[in-house]
């Protein structure tokens, strides 16, 4: 242990441990822009700047070691006058015009200026032009970059793509895609890490709220809303809702306040995606000597992207099921405007999201099978939240609902989809079933559970080992893609989630600055499905209907036109 003082209080610290930290753990507030721990340690902002006695020159706090003895200040004159000089600096450089930036009021630049108390601004205004693809998923603003260079660091440590880089130099540095490329000529995964671990408003997802409101402003469309298992875990973060205030059925109910005419559950096509996912997998092994393993989950298109992009021999090993997001459009403007009695067209459906690759998955062409676009329009839940507000709803006041019927009924596996392994427990129970006749303990497979990044496990059904593994986050995918293909890992079935801890974490969910809550909220999924008395995406009683009454079979005719995909077909961009 290290012993020191900060601003005259003694402290005692782990050794190795940087002021920042030792700050941090004493409940002494430092401020920092771009900071990210184990991430981004390079002191670029100057920001987190502090005073060691006997020491002429500031030293930045985030990537300086506690020494024995040392007596820092965290705020005096020196430090404070360096501090609001470093940030009158970044704002010369930064689009101030924070009203119309979508992340005024959780933004870390504007609460560091206001807390310095900085309203006006001394030094000449430089800011930087832009041109952008508007049409593209992930949205750069060059004109509110502060350089921080967190972007890039996420980008290559974590996922490992590689998409963005450093730019021209001294004074005219910025951030920009490797090599000066457009966006869509990179292998950019529209995963959206960049876009949850910006401070300010430099990345944000494609606003496609407007897209929603001028759909009820015509009122010539039915319009339906889904809503993702993740969704469920965070949509109230940013509303000022506790976890238990922010239930589903609140949820429901605030979206029928926006003007929806049905509100459903995705977790109903999780179950929809489970039935075709395993039983394509229990016709892999019934033929497993002509077959080629492992097979990959497909649910995730920022994944499907990666493996396009980087992985593309691996493609066929995917699985041909189509996402929950998919599979719901495409029974939406099916089965459910047969039970309507309208044309698909009368419908607009609205698909609540935690990811920004769910925008890019959704205008895949190919993806089409309902003879209409299969969804239209997908919002992120930060999308949602500003949704709920410029409608000026009371979301503590709104009593709770319910999801509509029939496609908002779910089981607990339909729910922990939105996890990581959350997948491939649910497609093993449903497995089992399918080999033996009979329901396996649904905790059986729990131990594909992982927050670390990686995960394998050996389970028999039947007689028949099967060699599993669950991996999230590119940059964990990439490794165990690399061991596939030289024949040093072998599995039969593999899940893969481009976001760290899965949709929990997604590129779409709230931003909580210095606070990663994926591990949290995906608890909450695996919470919800060990309180259900409904486990198995088999035995939902909506499921069975909706196979009776329309698709017939999993795998069958119907059920391959509407709910399967071939992504070697997929266009990467248009």
């Amino acid at each position: 242990m290290v012993n020191a003082t900060i601003n005259g209080k003694a402290i005692q610290v782990p050794e190795n441990t940087t002021i920042l930290e030792a700050a941090k753990i004493n409940h002494i507030k430092i401020p920092h822009l771009c900071y990210l721990k184990k991430v981004n340690e390079i002191g670029a902002c100057r920001v987190c700047v502090v005073e060691i006695e006997g020491q002429d020159r500031l030293v930045s706090s985030c990537n300086t070691i506690v020494q024995e003895g040392m007596k820092i200040l965290t705020n005096s004159p020196k430090a404070r006058q360096a501090r609001r000089i470093n940030v009158e600096l970044i704002l010369s450089q930064h689009n101030a015009r924070c009203a119309e930036c979508v992340r005024s009021g959780n933004c870390e630049l504007q609460t560091t200026a206001n807390d310095l108390g900085i309203n006006k601004f001394p030094y000449h205004e430089d800011i930087a032009a832009f041109n952008w693809n508007s049409e593209f998923p992930l949205i750069r603003n060059d004109d509110k970059c502060i350089k921080c260079m967190r972007c890039v660091q996420i980008c290559d440590k974590v996922q490992q793509m590689h998409v963005w880089d450093i730019a021209k130099s001294g004074s005219r540095t910025t951030v920009g895609v490797t090599g000066g490329e457009d966006i869509t000529k990179v292998d950019c995964t529209v995963c959206g890490q960049c876009i949850t671990h910006c401070p300010v408003g430099a990345l944000v997802e494609r606003d496609d709220t407007q897209k929603v409101r001028d759909a009820f402003a015509a009122g010539d469309k039915i319009m339906i809303a889904s809503v993702a298992p993740a969704v469920r875990t965070s949509w109230g973060e940013k509303l000022g809702l506790t976890h238990e205030e922010a239930s589903q059925e609140r949820l429901a109910s605030a979206l029928r306040a926006i003007g929806f005419d049905y509100v459903f559950d995705t977790d109903f096509s999780a179950d929809l995606t489970i039935m075709e996912e395993a039983s394509e997998f229990v016709e892999k092994l019934k033929n497993a000597k002509h077959e080629k393993f492992p097979m990959f989950t497909s649910c995730c298109p920022g994944w499907v992207r990666f493996i396009k992009m980087e992985f593309p021999d691996l493609v066929p090993q995917l699985s041909s099921a189509k996402s929950p997001q998919q599979m719901f459009g495409a029974i939406i403007k099916t089965w459910y405007a047969q039970i309507l009695g309208v044309e698909a067209d009368k419908i607009y459906h609205v698909s609540f999201m935690p990811c920004t690759a769910k925008k890019y998955e959704c205008d895949v062409e190919c993806m089409n099978s309902s003879g209409a676009r299969d969804i239209d329009v997908v919002l992120t839940v930060r999308e949602l939240d500003r949704l709920i507000k410029s409608e000026g709803i009371d979301v503590k006041a709104l009593e709770e609902g319910q999801f509509d019927a029939p496609l908002g009924t779910a089981s607990g596996a339909g729910h922990i989809f939105g996890t990581t392994g959350g997948v491939m427990e649910a497609a093993l129970r449903t497995a089992y079933k399918l080999v033996t006749g009979e329901n396996p303990d649904p905790n059986a497979f729990r131990y594909v559970r992982d927050y670390d990044g990686f995960k394998e496990a050996t389970f028999e059904i039947a007689g028949t080992k099967l060699r599993i593994a669950v991996v999230h986050g590119l940059g964990n995918i990439r490794k165990l893609c690399e061991d596939v293909q030289s024949g040093k890992a072998q599995y039969d079935f593999i899940e893969c989630m481009a976001c760290p801890t899965g949709c929990a974490g997604g590129g779409g969910q709230p931003i909580s600055e210095g606070e990663e809550l994926g591990e949290g909220r995906g608890r909450i999924l695996l919470d919800l499905d060990r309180k259900m008395t409904l486990r198995f995406s088999h035995e939902n009683p909506s499921i069975i209907q909706c196979y009776k009454e329309y698709l017939g079979e999993p795998l069958g005719e119907k059920a391959h036109h509407l709910l399967h995909t071939d992504q070697e077909k997929w266009e990467l961009w248009k």
